[in-house]
């Protein structure tokens, strides 16, 4: 089974002490190998997906995402993967929930994390920054932490500025989810574009219009039908709906 989950902003009409509207919605997308249809070019499709949202703390979202591992009988799996953008509640809603997942960082933003990272170190020099990016994904994929490590300690004394990615720390808090070598051989994903995806389907499409501003409690009951369609459950708020009427 298949566990990936990530936030988007919602612009709400409430503001933090910043005097922001937007809140973190969170949703994760859960579906296994028999949902996977393998296309004659080797692409991947997904035939069959779940999806729980919250717009909220982590705690009420943590409780969604266990019930639905439940509902889906996760224990009878031969390994759940679990793919993130290597976040530090996501990192602590997994070692939590399911400690014996085996978790993936997100190649593909580990990359941009790199590129971003690196464009500052090396002042925007396209060749320096190519070949440390390849450096630091050659060594995930041959199990080389140390190198890394001994790679990113060069730069220690560089001083990041706001909204660059640290990447050391972040390196160093996900250091044992960037085996890709092994997960490919596996056969596993190794990118979270399912989740990126389904961000825009189930909450950009509908939330995120030009000028759309909700009330917490509106967006989560939107939120939660959005799941309902995009798991192909439609049916069931229909006679949720006709049991009322009738009753």
């Amino acid at each position: 089974m298949y566990i990936e989950s990530d936030g988007a902003a919602v612009n709400t009409r409430i503001e933090d002490e910043n005097g922001s509207t937007w809140k973190e919605n969170k949703l994760a997308i859960f579906f296994s190998d028999k949902n996977i249809y393998k296309r004659k070019n080797k692409a991947n499709m997904i035939i069959h997906k779940e999806f729980v949202s919250y717009l909220g703390n982590v705690d009420i979202f943590r409780t969604l995402v266990f019930a639905k591992a439940v509902e889906l009988k996760y224990w009878e799996y031969e390994n759940i993967v679990f793919i993130s953008d290597g976040a530090t509640w996501l990192r602590n809603m997994i070692n939590e929930l399911f400690p014996e997942a085996i978790q993936i960082l997100d190649k593909f933003h580990l990359i941009e994390n790199i590129y971003q990272y690196a464009n500052f170190v090396f002042n925007e020099d396209k060749k320096k920054v190519e070949k440390f990016k390849d450096k630091i994904i050659g060594y995930c994929y041959s199990n080389e932490y140390n190198l890394i490590f001994k790679e990113l300690k060069k730069y220690k004394d560089i001083t990041l500025p706001t909204g660059i990615c640290n990447l050391p720390i972040y390196l160093e808090n996900n250091k044992d989810k960037t085996d890709y070598s092994k997960y490919e051989h596996n056969g596993w994903f190794v990118g979270s574009g399912a989740i990126e995806s389904s961000n825009k389907t189930i909450v950009q499409l509908r939330l995120k219009q030009a000028g759309m501003r909700w009330s917490v409690d509106g967006a989560n009951k939107i939120l939660t039908l959005r799941c309902y369609v995009e798991s192909g459950r439609w049916n069931e708020v229909e006679k949720i709906v006709v049991d009322k009427l009738l009753s």
